[in-house]
């Protein structure tokens, strides 16, 4: 790989988007309080459409594999409605919705135990969530 490429990889930004109300600042009156979620979580109507738009069907047993996963989640300040920081996730199957979560709750502790930055914790999940379940877990999702 070329130095110009290294560099502009570098600097890409990473997918997703984060929610500007959280900061590393303020974790501990926003993320690292039990049930804020669920002060910002979008309603299932909306992303349940946002989820058949990006998938192209309506046909339920096909949606009903899928979560409409948030890139950066919100326990981690992604932002709640940005469909940039949206998209469908398997439930079953390998390196699943529910490994995903799993790799989620692991961080946000971190984060709030003062372990591990909120923005190291937005990027390692956002630009590959495997590759920081085997970096956090020791072993593949």
């Amino acid at each position: 790989m070329s130095l110009f490429l290294a560099a502009v990889l570098a600097f890409a930004p990473a997918p997703g988007a984060i929610n500007p109300v959280v900061t590393q600042a303020n974790i501990d009156t926003t993320i690292c309080v039990p049930n804020w979620t669920k002060t910002v979580r979008p309603p299932a109507k909306y992303t349940n459409k946002l989820k058949a738009q990006q998938l192209g069907t309506t046909d339920y047993f096909v949606l009903h594999k899928y979560e409409e996963d948030h890139v950066v989640p919100l326990a981690l300040g992604g932002h709640p409605k940005d469909p940039r920081n949206l998209q469908p996730e398997l439930w079953d199957g390998p390196a699943n919705a529910h490994d995903k979560d799993k790799l989620e709750k692991r961080l946000q502790k971190l984060v709030c135990a003062r372990k591990l930055s909120l923005a190291t914790a937005q990027h390692d999940i956002a630009v590959n969530w495997q590759a920081a379940y085997l970096k956090y877990f020791g072993v593949a999702p």
